[in-house]
Formats: C-alpha cells, structure tokens, sequence
C-alpha cells in the first residue's frame, strides 16, 4: 500500500483530530447525510495544494475551519496530514516515509510541510506530478463531477487527459517558458531602447576624446621637442658665455692697463716743457672721442632693447593673427546644436498652425535670427582690438627706435669729424721727428690700441646682448611649457639630443649647429602650441572617465543583450522540444487510453464501442478588425477576413450494443454514468495513481449495474487503492474496511470502523 493514513484535525466538521489508516486495497467511508463524510475527500483535495475555496464547498478560507458546536469551542487553525510509504520512491525524495500536511489559520494564512519542514506550494505540486497526484485530478471523482468529464469541452477535457497522463508537469514548464520567453523580449527590447538613447551621446564622447587623445599626442611630441630644444639650447648659452667670458677677460683687463697708461701718458705731456697747442688739441679731442663713444654705447643699448621689444610683440601678432585663421575648425557641442533644433521646430510648429503668409514670413525672419545669434555666440571674435594695440605699440617703439638711430647717425658723425681732426693732429706730430715728441706718440699709440680693444669688446658685448635675449627667450618658453605641457617639459636636463640614428651628438656638434636650426624648431613649436590652444577640451580628464563609463555600460549592455538573446533563442527551443513531447506522448497516452475504454464499456454495456478521437476546433484569430480594415482601405487593398486557428482537443464518440444510439447527447443518464466511470477507470488503467478516491459515483447505478461496478472496483484495486464513500451495499461488500462517519449534538463528525478480516476471525 503507498497510502498509508490521513490525520484531520479542526478542518469543516472534524473538530477533534481525526486518523483513517488505509491498510488495505479498498476502504470505504460510509454514513448519513450530512454526517461529513465527503469532509474527507475534500480533505485530500485540500492537503493536496487545492486553491479553489468554491471547489472546497466555501467562500473563504476562514470557512475550512472548525467554527465550533454546542458543547465544542471553534479550532484556529486546519490542517490535514497525509502519510505515505515511499520505499519503493515513487516520490522523489530520499525518504521511506513522506508526510504532507497543509495547515491554514484564521487570518487566512497557509502552511504546506514536508516531513515536518516549510516548503512552498509549488514543490508539493512538484512532488505530487512525479506520482501522477494533484488537488483536483482525476484520482479525487467527487460527489456529481463524474459527468464532468463529458460534460467539458474538447480542451477542457484534453487538459484532464493530460493531468490523468502525468504531462501536466510538462504543460506547467511550457507555460512556465512561455511567461520567461515574453519577459525576455521585454528585457530585451529595454535593452536595445537604452543602447539607442546612449548611441549617440557615446558618439559625441568618441569625438571629444579622439580630440583629447589627439590633443595628449601632440603635448607628448611638443614634449620631446621642447627637451630636444631647451638642451640644445641650454648647451649653446652656458657655451657661448664660457666662450665669450674667456675672450672678453683679457681684453677687460689689458684695456685697463691702457686707462693707466694713457693716464700716465697725459701727465707726461701736461708736465712736458715742450708742451704746446697742439698738445692740450690731442688731449681735448681724446677726450671728445671717448665720452662721444660712451654716448654711442649708451644709444646702441637703447636700440638693442628697443628691437627685442618689436620683435616679441611681433611673434604675439603673429600668434594671434594664426589663431583666428584656425577659426573654421571650431567645435560646437551637441547640446547646443539640439536647443537650437528645438527652437527652430517650435517656429516650424507655429508656421504649420498658421495659414497667414506674413506671419509665415516674420517666422522665417525669426529662424534666421536663432541661426545668425547662434553662430555669433559660438564665434570667437578675432581679438583685432587688441591686434591694433599692438600695432600702436610698435609704432610707437619704432619712432623711439628712430630717435636713437638719427641721435646714433650725429654720433657717429661727430665721432667721425673727431676721427678725422685726431688723425691729422696725429700725423701733424709725427712728421716731427724730434724726440720731444714721444709723450704725444705714445698718447696716440695707447689709444689706437683702446681703439682695437673697444671694436673686439663691442663685438662680444653685441654677442652678449643676443645671448642674453636668448636666455630670456629659453626662460620665457620654459614658463610657457610648464603651463602647456606640465613639469614633464622641465626634465629636459635628463635627456640628450641624438640624431636621425639615434647615436648621441657630441657637445661640439651641438653649439656649432646653425641657429637657423633652432629658429625653425621653434616655429613648428609655435604652431604645436596654436593648435593644442585651439583644440583645448575642457575637462579632458572628465571627458575621458565619462567616456570610459559610457562604453562600459554600452558594452555591459550588449553582452546582457546577447544572454538575453542566447536565453530568448534556449527558450524557443525549449518550448518546440516540449510541444513535441506532450504531442507525442498524449497521443500514445490516448490510445493506451482507448484500448482500456474500450474494454471497460464493453464490460458496462456487454458490448459497444467507445473511444476518445483528437480532434480540431476553428476558431477566429483574435485581432483588430476596426484598424484592419481602415488599413487596408487606405492602402487601396481588399478587406480580407480574420485567418481561423485551429484549437487541438479531444471528443468521445460511443455506440450502443442492439441501440442506435451514438453520441453523448442521446445517452440516458444512467449510460451517461457509466459512460463517464469506464472512461475514469481507462485513464486510472493507464497511469494508475497511488490512490483513487471515489465520491458517491455509484449513486445513479441500478442494482445489476451496481455488481457490474463492483466488479470494476475489485480490478481497479490491483492497481491503484482506492477510497469509496458511498450508500450502495454492493459497494461496500467490496471494502475491506469501513469507516463509518457520524455527527453527534455538538456538530464535530466522529469515525468508527470495521476491519472485516478482523471481523470474520471473531465470527469464527
């Protein structure tokens, strides 16, 4: 036996804990009216997972509850414990002994257990298909649904085929897939929705970072440049001061010498008693010569300052000049663009309401003055103003230039006339050869050597005055490359030039290169740096991040996208495989089920035929005629009906012996009866459950068909236990137990019971 007892305590009329042990293949349950016995099979149908309050002769779950009698207070709870033997596992859990119990409280609560612990209704209902059980299948036939099963329609009763077959597990999956499969869709039309809204923000971003990232390219080549360049540089001043310090010492210090000298030299000559006019002539034009030549000092520094001032506000016109011609290649961003797309469609949307053509007109007008603004406030003027006060300014350094160069001219002009009188003083006195004469002579040697001294020394200051506007100009570009660039520019002390081969130059090979050279690095520089200033993102770094989020999240996207697929195609597949299982199976089923049938009519009517056929019902697509059908008008195409489908189910078709009755419908109700219990007796044949329970089925039965029914009990029992509750004696000759139900004053139903084998060892 695989049912072993079923406990009831405080459910409907069962006040009192209540046990029925089913030790034998058939037992009955037998009382009057009203005595609660069909409780039981309600019981079972409840503990079994049944949702259906109404199946459950109630209205609430409340009303499942024992509401108390005249001398029996009202319980807080039902609960109905059903024990199976399960050693030969026919459910699939590692037990010997399977307990199910249902329990539900007053505040409408339910409970389901297993061996005593919590589970969730749908592993009872799982347990319980592995067995072929279920709340409301067909091992549980209550009072009057015994005609159900021909009373249903063709799906109806194809979905009872399919529980009785145990393929109900397989239609839940289905139904199941089906429920995952339109989820998924959804999930992955959400999916595609959101790639689609950040396509083109992630377009936009791509730009901006190619812009940066060509932006870091060029600041990483200025880098190297600028190393290359302030090394070179560097080598060539600290060379060429070393250079000109080591020329210019000596030259210092001998002009020096002369100073003492000549000093000497004119004391000589004032005390000289031969001393004449032309003396104190050489001495007032020496003197001439030598403050005129300090003036001329004086002015070519002016001059030398004056140049380098044009020539840097020359480079800031030149600077300037290149960076409004780059104008064309500004960037404008995407946000702007649609605010401005958005303007212009509300003008449009005002122009389509609007039949009067001047006000059309004054729309037009306005669109173009969203446009016009729209460029003027994205482009950059062209800093003219500050352009001309360059200029100004250069104007103005030019004219001061002008005023030293004419002050130089006089200089150099009166520095000629006194050239030209010391010249002819000088050859004046040496004609004389008289030795009175060799305090002038040595004047004149002392200073046409301070002559030659002061040419040399003039030249190294002119060589000074340069390197020390290219010192300025290195200082300068070193402040403006650690703005640029950053302190990577600065390390230039860490590297060494080399050349194409990359074999490093010698320091001679360094400061004897052409300053040419240098001058057009510096160029290609300046024009790196226009266009780093020009292609200058802001937030660089938060671009990049923004980016790099985005396209994670683009990226996590796709690849949901693409399990989202896998998962929708795995679905499909899943849903075909388990088509084509409970097809083929439920056909095997129904004609296994048929053979049964068959037999089992024949025994009831001793004779006839009887079977289940497959069968397919049209019936219209649902779909929206209304919208069709202006479609199609509009389209100019022929209004074509609603496509029919085809519904798959199951219909009985019986014929009488020595009538010609055929169909349900000319059946009386007795052969309606019996029509309906051979027909459950075939299915339980077929995948016979662990139980049957039997409400008063065999309540239309006449007495020679009551013992045909007996008989078809006695075989059933081989197969599946079965429960009776029933009225007829033939019945329940047949139960090798009786439980007899009563109900007392109180309205708690009460169990006795006769064991019949026990009984007849008594009698004898």
């Amino acid at each position: 036996m695989y049912l072993k007892s079923i406990e009831i305590s405080g459910f409907k009329s069962f006040g009192k804990k209540s046990v029925l042990d089913f030790n034998v293949p058939i037992s009955a349950i037998v009382g009057p009216n009203g005595s609660g016995k069909s409780n039981v099979a309600e019981a079972f149908s409840f503990v079994l997972g049944e949702q259906s309050i109404k199946s459950l002769r109630g209205k609430r779950a409340e009303d499942l509850i024992f509401n108390g009698g005249k001398d029996a207070p009202r319980s807080n709870r039902a609960s109905v414990k059903l024990v199976f033997n399960n050693v030969q596992r026919i459910f699939n859990i590692d037990f010997d002994e399977v307990a199910i119990e249902r329990v539900v409280n007053r505040d409408s609560s339910s409970e389901y257990l297993i061996n005593g612990s919590a589970v969730r209704l749908k592993d009872i209902v799982e347990l319980l298909s592995g067995a072929h059980i279920g709340a409301s299948g067909h091992q549980i036939i209550s009072q009057g649904e015994a005609d159900k099963v021909l009373n249903s329609n063709i799906r109806e009763r194809r979905e009872m085929i399919e529980d009785a077959l145990g393929l109900k597990i397989y239609q839940n999956k289905k139904d199941e897939s089906i429920r995952k499969l339109e989820k998924t869709e959804e999930n992955i039309k959400q999916v595609e929705s959101l790639r689609r809204e950040i396509a083109p923000h992630i377009r936009f971003l791509k730009k901006q970072v190619e812009k940066i990232e060509k932006m870091f390219e060029m600041k990483e080549n200025l880098t190297k440049m600028y190393h290359d360049y302030f090394r070179r540089e560097e080598e060539y001043i600290k060379f060429e001061k070393q250079s000109i310090s080591f020329e210019k010492n000596p030259l210092v210090a001998e002009s020096h010498n002369l100073e003492k000298e000549l000093a000497e030299a004119k004391q000589v000559l004032a005390k000289s008693s031969s001393k004449d006019s032309r003396s104190d002539d050489v001495i007032k034009v020496e003197g001439k010569i030598k403050e005129i030549r300090s003036v001329k000092d004086g002015l070519m520094r002016n001059m030398g300052r004056l140049e380098g001032e044009i020539s840097s506000l020359l480079r800031l016109i030149k600077k300037q000049n290149e960076a409004n011609s780059a104008m064309s290649k500004k960037t404008v961003n995407l946000f702007e663009v649609e605010n401005v797309s958005k303007q212009i469609d509300l003008e449009i949307a005002d122009a389509t309401e609007d039949a009067d053509i001047s006000k059309i007109k004054q729309i037009f007008v306005s669109i173009k003055k969203i446009l016009r603004d729209f460029i003027e406030k994205n482009k950059e003027s062209e800093d003219k103003e500050a352009i001309a006060e360059l200029e100004i300014e250069i104007k103005k350094l030019e004219t001061e230039k002008n005023g030293y160069d004419t002050k130089l001219k006089e200089a150099n002009s009166l520095e000629t006339e006194l050239s030209e009188q010391y010249s002819y003083l000088k050859s004046d006195i040496e004609k004389e050869k008289d030795s009175n004469r060799d305090a002038e002579k040595a004047l004149f040697r002392i200073v046409a050597e301070q002559n030659e001294i002061r040419g040399k020394l003039n030249g190294l200051n002119s060589r000074e005055s340069v390197l020390k506007h290219n010192e300025d100009e290195l200082n300068r570009e070193l402040q403006e490359a650690s703005v640029l660039v950053g302190v990577s520019a600065l390390r230039y002390k860490d590297f060494w030039p080399t050349n194409a081969d990359g074999i490093a130059l010698s320091l001679d090979q360094i400061v004897k290169e052409p300053r040419q050279v240098q001058e057009e690095k510096k160029h290609v520089m300046e024009k790196i740096k226009i266009r780093l200033e020009d292609a200058g993102v802001s937030g660089g770094d938060d671009v990049v991040k923004e980016y790099k989020e985005t396209t994670e999240r683009d990226t996590f996207l796709e690849r949901e996208l693409g399990d989202l697929i896998k998962s929708s195609e795995s679905l499909k597949n899943l849903i075909t495989e388990l088509e084509e299982k409970l097809t083929t199976e439920f056909k095997n089923g129904v004609e296994k089920i048929n053979i049964q049938f068959q037999q089992f009519f024949s025994a009831m009517f001793g004779g006839g035929s009887a079977s289940l056929l497959v069968v397919k019902e049209k019936k219209k697509k649902k779909s929206d005629t209304d919208i069709n059908s202006a479609m199609a008008e509009l389209e100019g195409d022929e209004i074509k009906e609603d496509e029919e489908e085809s519904e798959e189910g199951l219909d009985i078709e019986v014929s009488l012996p020595k009538k010609k009755t055929k169909g349900l419908m000319m059946l009386s109700g007795g052969e309606r009866a019996l029509t309906s219990i051979a027909l459950l007796f075939a299915i339980s044949q077929v995948n016979p459950p662990p139980f049957i329970i039997l409400d008063e089925t065999d309540a239309a039965l006449d007495e020679a068909n009551s013992r045909k029914y007996g008989e078809m009990i006695s075989a059933l029992s081989k197969y599946s236990q079965l429960i009776l509750i029933t009225h007829n004696r033939e019945t329940m000759a047949r139960a090798g137990i009786i439980y007899g139900v009563t109900m007392g004053s109180d309205g708690v139903s009460r169990l006795l019971s006769i064991q019949f084998e026990e009984a007849v060892q008594v009698a004898k």
